[in-house]
């Protein structure tokens, strides 16, 4: 069962080190005691893009690192969420951005063998966003009892958006998100862009993304999915209507083994924070939109997801 834990996510939840408040200084450039240890700097990178538009968003962020500690820095693209998660457990990456549902799966896989330094911040200062179910503005569905009978595109099993809030918080509402329960179908699309795809295409009735919810909605909102696809052209924000929306969630974290040195992590922390107004078109290349940097996190922030991932697994026990 899942411990009602609020998932709220702002500042309260999330515990905003000092040196957060500030906009630090880069850290100095040369090769670091750390190096005997961490020699190649391995960053992971999520599915839901290409690998070529992964690429022009990360190669220099991964430059950047490579510059400023003085040691090789290479990406590793996954096809899906799994494939980051995969990688930490082989202890083949030193960090990655991952959502938050992921982060759970890896933490669960690895026996608490990683762990979040930080989160992403939004304007308003909140490090929260949100799961958004939509479908076809000419589909006729206007709410969510409009899809009783109707098909539903998950995006990944590893998205908290796109998969394991939108189901916890159905069940919390008396419906089951099974398939043939109150859905006709469902199925995985493969990623957020292609669930998108795949409602725009008719293939399914409704998709699940995340967004930030904050903004002007005719152009995506702020940050997400939905702002991603229209600026690249795939979307206009009238081809579909938004019939539901969950409660803030905290957003995904940077995370790093847990074996590396503290020496290590704190680089990465101060990296980060510095990294905004340092550096801003890479910031906004890889974050997108408009979030404004990081705040320091912790496990505890993201327990939630560990329990949502365990009443699945339950779950999937009883029906089998």
């Amino acid at each position: 069962m899942i411990r009602r834990r609020p998932l709220l996510a702002a500042a309260a939840l999330a515990p905003v080190a000092a040196a957060a408040q500030t906009s630090p200084a880069m850290p100095r450039a040369g090769r670091r005691d750390w190096a005997a240890q961490v020699p190649n700097l391995r960053i992971g990178v999520l599915g839901g893009e290409s690998e070529a538009d992964r690429l022009g968003r990360y190669d220099a962020y991964r430059k950047l690192l490579e510059d400023t500690f003085g040691i090789p820095a290479r990406l590793f693209f996954a096809s899906d969420y799994a494939g980051v998660q995969q990688a930490f457990s082989a202890r083949q990456l030193e960090i990655a951005n991952m959502s938050p549902a992921a982060y759970a799966g890896v933490w669960m896989d690895t026996d608490g063998g990683v762990e979040p330094i930080l989160v992403t911040k939004e304007p308003d200062g909140s490090t929260s966003y949100l799961a958004l179910m939509y479908v076809r503005a000419d589909s006729g569905i206007t709410d969510i009892q409009g899809m009783r009978g109707k098909s539903m595109a998950w995006s990944d099993p590893n998205s908290a958006s796109g998969y394991l809030i939108p189901r916890a918080e159905l069940r919390a509402a008396g419906i089951n998100p099974e398939p043939g329960q109150f859905f006709s179908r469902t199925g995985f699309a493969g990623g957020h862009d292609q669930a998108l795809v795949a409602v725009l295409q008719r293939q399914y009735d409704a998709g699940v993304c995340w967004s930030s919810g904050q903004g002007d909605e005719a152009r995506g909102y702020s940050r997400g999915v939905l702002t991603a696809a229209v600026e690249k052209g795939m979307l206009n924000m009238r081809d579909i209507r938004i019939i539901w929306r969950s409660r803030p969630i905290q957003n995904g974290p940077i995370v790093v083994r847990k074996d590396l040195p503290a020496s290590f992590k704190q680089d990465m922390v101060d990296f980060h924070l510095a990294l905004p107004a340092s550096h801003p078109d890479i910031h906004r290349a890889i974050e997108r939109g408009s979030a404004i940097g990081w705040a320091v996190t912790r496990h505890e922030d993201y327990a939630v997801f560990v329990d949502m991932r365990r009443a699945e697994a339950a779950e999937r026990r009883r029906r089998n």
